[in-house]
């Protein structure tokens, strides 16, 4: 294991305000979020798509890191550049999703793990042979009536290290994503409780497992209400819950920690984010950066709808919502960010 290289890989995913670019989607997400929209659910309507994100002008300005899906990894640009290829020329780290998705766990009812250590050591092999640096796998913790339970938040912390360490045995950083969701009526306090002790017991298999910290990135959700509990917390004390909580329970030698969107609005992720990093930033031992998919993508997709047309006002889309993102990670973010218009008048947006 090059344990400096991880180093370097690990400080180089959150340095400079950028994030990382979530364009993992497995086939059937995406195929629902095109059927949405109309467009075809083909796969060379996939790899135009994903062509499209990866072709943007400017876009490593915000973004250091794109998590890639095994289709995606796969597939060339029109000239037969490999994605991959064409992000690293660009400057962005290629990265890859490894888990093979959320399943019922048996014997609790409501809950899930997730899957695909099988056979994991030879996908990571040939997945660094494709230029990944990096990988990613979700573990999805759901709150409700007598859930979660400490045989599922332990299942998945397991699997999680057992990811992480053959991640750095291939030479690859590991991106470890314990997902509190925020379906549900639970509050905030809830969700700080169960947060808290998902990443306490993460942490702790992650050392048992003997997994490098300092070449780990943390993925996990912001503290929330549940989506639908009656009483939603303004941004400012979101931010507050989420820091709280993160300093009680991750390592000071984890370098970054990487938000993921779950289902909140762009505007609300990058909002909350700046809070943090407004609040806090200068006091935190690891750098608070996204890991967005949806909160980045989805302007872009609902101008582009399948039509070349659209693709270079997807693409400034696609980058604005990246530099609102690196905005919020200077504390810097406002709400006229989102004036399209405004936003092109001072430059937020990529020419």
């Amino acid at each position: 294991m090059n344990t400096q290289r991880l180093m370097n890989t690990a400080k180089a995913l959150v340095a400079d305000d950028k994030g990382l670019l979530a364009m993992d989607e497995s086939n059937p997400t995406c195929n629902r979020r095109f059927a949405k929209l109309g467009i075809p659910q083909t796969e060379e309507m996939h790899r135009t798509y994903r062509e499209l994100i990866v072709t943007t002008p400017g876009l490593s300005e915000s973004i250091s890191g794109a998590i890639l899906y095994d289709e995606t990894i796969r597939q060339r640009k029109n000239d037969g550049t490999p994605f991959a290829t064409s992000l690293a020329d660009a400057g962005i780290i290629p990265g890859i999703k490894v888990d093979t998705g959320a399943k019922d766990l048996a014997g609790h009812s409501g809950e899930k793990i997730t899957e695909g250590l099988d056979g994991l050591r030879d996908r990571l092999a040939e997945y660094s042979q494709m230029g990944a640096r990096f990988a990613k796998w979700r573990a999805v913790i759901a709150i409700g009536e007598g859930i979660p339970t400490r045989g599922c938040i332990e299942a998945n912390a397991n699997a999680l290290a057992r990811y992480a360490a053959l991640c750095q045995e291939a030479g690859l950083v590991p991106v470890v994503e314990p997902e509190v969701v925020m379906d549900g009526g639970h509050t905030i306090e809830r969700c700080c409780e169960v947060t808290e002790e998902v990443q306490r017991t993460v942490f702790s298999q992650l050392y048992k497992q003997g997994v490098m910290l300092e070449g780990v990135i943390l993925k996990p959700n912001m503290v929330l209400p549940g989506s639908t509990c009656p009483k939603q917390e303004t941004v400012e004390e979101v931010a507050d819950a989420t820091v709280r909580c993160l300093l009680r329970s991750v390592p000071a030698a984890v370098p970054g920690i990487a938000f993921l969107s779950g289902g909140q609005s762009a505007e609300l992720a990058s909002a909350r984010l700046n809070a943090m990093n407004v609040r806090f930033k200068a006091r935190l031992p690891w750098a608070l950066a996204f890991s967005f998919a949806r909160a980045i993508q989805q302007p872009a997709l609902e101008i582009w709808r399948g039509q070349e047309a659209n693709a270079l006002a997807a693409q400034r889309a696609l980058c604005h919502r990246a530099k609102c993102n690196r905005a919020a990670r200077r504390g810097e973010y406002n709400a006229g960010m989102e004036d399209y218009l405004h936003a092109k008048q001072v430059g937020v947006l990529c020419q």
